[in-house]
């Protein structure tokens, strides 16, 4: 399906061993249904590649638009992390993340598996010229039912916040544009991007680019989360 509202935030990371189960369990029982209930949030993904050494865990917020994710509700919980979330920022390791406005989203229903191709470019407007015919194409390939094209928006999410003071050694890298491409599974989605990810590469105003393919493990919505 399109992704929900306007903007997203997406996020890439890896857990210590020994806090990984643990984490599982946090993210899905506490740390989503919080994060989903802030004003603003419309829907919550977590996928996992399990042979990742790097990057394993992505996940991403849907929300009715950029401001969302500095909105002063949402600074407010992340200033106030509950004891759990405490205990668990430690854990995490190579941190990767941004708010981004959604510049295009096609599609129908809610894939299996997605493919994250983030992106350096030169020029974000060329690049999202060059791009579309790319997104439009890999909508076509059998098995692909989403594609979506956002614009990082560092500015956003790049705070001081007592969260992030609790993983100030993970470090945050940066990007600056991602697409994601959605399909029924692994083995769809990896066949559309073996052409894609190097054509998008190609392009003109493209630096560097880092894919990955990760199947979903969890989905939340602010209407599973009604009375």
């Amino acid at each position: 399906m399109t992704l929900r509202g306007t903007a997203f935030m997406a996020v890439w990371h890896d857990i210590k061993e020994e806090g990984e189960t643990e984490y599982n369990q946090w993210h899905t029982v506490e740390h989503m249904p919080e994060r989903v209930s802030t004003p603003g949030f419309l829907a919550g993904r977590r996928f996992v590649d399990w042979g990742l050494d790097r990057y394993r865990y992505f996940t991403l917020y849907e929300g009715r638009e950029l401001g969302t994710f500095s909105s002063e509700e949402y600074r407010r919980r992340l200033n106030n992390p509950t004891p759990w979330t405490f205990r668990m920022q430690p854990n995490f390791l190579n941190f990767v993340r941004s708010a981004c406005s959604t510049v295009s989203t096609a599609g129908s229903g809610t894939g299996g598996a997605v493919a994250t191709i983030r992106v350096n470019v030169s020029d974000e407007a060329r690049f999202e010229d060059l791009v579309r015919p790319q997104l439009e194409r890999a909508l076509s390939l059998h098995g692909i039912c989403g594609v979506h094209l956002g614009a990082a928006r560092p500015e956003t999410t790049h705070i001081r916040t007592k969260e992030t003071e609790l993983r100030a050694d993970t470090g945050e890298d940066v990007f600056d544009a991602v697409v994601m491409i959605e399909g029924i599974g692994r083995r769809e989605v990896e066949a559309a991007v073996k052409d894609l990810a190097p054509a998008i590469g190609s392009l003109g105003p493209v630096g560097s680019t880092e894919t990955a393919t990760y199947d979903l493990a969890y989905l939340l919505t602010t209407e599973d989360l009604q009375p």
